[in-house]
């Protein structure tokens, strides 16, 4: 902690210097508040003292008149529980202006991407922290400076940086493919065989970026593979590794480059390769298997969710299940399904009206000595992601909003969690979750408690069954319904009763409608 720049009882003028505090990367200097920063709809978050969105009460704090010569951006806090993060991509250069509101990154916290926008103009002088960098909550990830004379400054203060990742090597391509050299050359006519399978050039996304997986990017930069020439066949543009193997092979024409000249004559030009590919691409896209005998470091959302797990068995927890008939509920399931609605928002409508009655299985124990009692009825619902981990997006309220609200909810909520665009609040506030697994045959299994909530439940496979009902042997669909939950505060009576309640709301679905 620096000198303290006011004498108690002085008066504070706007902009003046109340102290001055020494981090390990520059000091900086508090003044008196301004403006306040603003998490924009990607989470952007500003340049300047170490804050995050959980602080929002604590407003930012903006340079004397007489700004510093050397600004630092630090790595923010995105969540209340992210402790470090990770550098997607730098969308500046060192060199660069900045602008005042800009973003100069893009960062992974434990559950999203965001950006990181600039308070303060300048040009970026150094990056600290390179792409795939991961580093601490408030440290310093680049410096900022207001004239071209103080980059050196700035490089001296930064201290020895890790070296930024090193862009790789063009390409080496097979003789045949022109399109991975964007010189358009159309040069000698086209064999007529090809136009059978007319190949269909992967665009690249609008907004530039680059999104791959780990294993794609690996194997780019063993092969020198230059992403950024590479349009990907997975949702939102993704890469996978079987765009690398084509481009590597020859058999996929690149994404057309910023220079895109003549490169709309060049799939022709691969016509000799053209009985060589195979089934659709996205078919083969979620086929992604590690090498034999690999080791994969935990991409940051695979972190937060082993640090959660193991936070999970520190919490005393058991174990019912139920059987519930689901004839009617299917049937109301393929009248709706036409009109765009699925099958989880149902499930998160039956699960809010049960849990609406039993007010203990969406509390929380935050102590160890006491009962929270949650004001809504959030319900989470366990999403699996390409790349590892899971993410819980949160349909609020689900025993308020009916059947087609939370339809609309869930399809942009579940859009926008695989591609990491999800806001803090729509997968952090759940109150209960469901995990379904179902849909991959599973009959039933055990849940793992999340902390900080009282109940998970899990969802079986609806499969059919032989039953006897009002003296008759008949077939009917069933599924298998689990609870895991708290018994600090969730007793296993309270826990039979919402599974009653459940069973009788999916048993008797058209009250979902009302």
């Amino acid at each position: 902690m620096g000198s303290l720049g006011i004498v108690l009882g002085g008066c504070i003028v706007l902009g003046l210097l109340l102290f001055s505090s020494q981090t390990t990367a520059a000091s900086s200097s508090l003044a008196a508040p301004m403006t306040a920063p603003k998490l924009m709809a990607r989470g952007h978050v500003g340049m300047g003292p170490k804050y995050g969105p959980q602080m929002q009460s604590f407003r930012p704090i903006h340079r004397m008149q007489a700004p510093q010569a050397i600004k630092d951006i630090f790595m923010p806090a995105l969540s209340s529980t992210m402790t470090e993060g990770k550098i997607v991509s730098w969308l500046k250069s060192p060199g660069e202006k900045v602008a005042k509101g800009e973003s100069v990154a893009i960062v992974e916290s434990d559950k999203a991407d965001m950006d990181v926008e600039a308070f303060d103009e300048g040009i970026l002088a150094t990056i600290v922290v390179p792409e795939g960098g991961i580093t601490g909550v408030g440290k310093a990830i680049a410096y900022l400076v207001d004239s071209e004379g103080e980059i050196e400054a700035a490089k001296a203060q930064a201290g020895p940086a890790a070296p930024a990742a090193p862009a790789p090597a063009p390409a080496p391509v097979a003789p045949e493919p022109a399109a991975a050299t964007a010189t358009a050359t159309v040069s000698a006519p086209v064999a007529p065989a090809a136009p059978a399978a007319p190949a269909v050039v992967p665009q690249p996304r609008a907004d530039g970026r680059i999104i791959a997986s780990p294993l794609a990017k690996a194997m780019a930069k063993e092969k020198g593979i230059d992403l950024a020439t590479i349009g990907g066949t997975g949702p939102n543009g993704r890469i996978s590794v079987k765009d690398i193997e084509r481009v590597a092979s020859g058999s996929a024409p690149a994404a057309p480059a910023a220079t895109a000249s003549v490169v709309s004559a060049q799939p022709a030009a691969k016509a000799p390769a053209a009985p060589a590919s195979k089934a659709p691409v996205a078919a083969e896209e979620d086929v992604e298997l590690p090498p034999r005998g690999s080791v994969a470091a935990f991409t940051t959302l695979q972190a937060a969710v082993s640090k959660n797990m193991m936070a999970s068995l520190e919490v005393p927890e058991f174990y019912v299940q139920t059987v519930i008939s689901t004839d009617k509920l299917d049937e109301m399931y393929l009248a709706l399904k036409p009109k765009g609605i699925a099958m989880s928002p149902l499930l998160a409508k039956a699960v809010g009206l049960a849990l609406a009655k039993n007010p203990t299985l969406y509390a929380s124990c935050p102590d160890g000595n006491s009962i929270k009692y949650n004001e809504h009825v959030n319900v989470a619902v366990a999403v699996a992601m390409p790349d590892g981990g899971l993410i819980t997006p949160v349909l609020a309220d689900a025993d308020l909003h009916d059947v087609p609200s939370l339809a609309s909810s869930w399809k942009d909520l579940l859009g926008r969690a695989r591609s990491k665009q999800l806001k803090p609040e729509e997968y952090s506030s759940g109150t209960f979750t469901i995990s379904n697994l179902g849909m991959f045959g599973v009959d039933a299994f055990k849940p793992i408690l999340p902390p900080g909530t009282a109940a998970i439940m899990s969802v079986g496979a609806s499969k059919p069954a032989v039953v006897s009902k009002d003296g008759e042997i008949k077939v009917e669909k069933q599924m298998t319904v689990g609870l895991a939950a708290d018994h600090r505060i969730v007793y296993g009576a309270q826990a039979a009763e919402f599974l009653r309640d459940l069973k009788e709301i999916i048993e008797n679905p058209y009250q979902l409608l009302v």
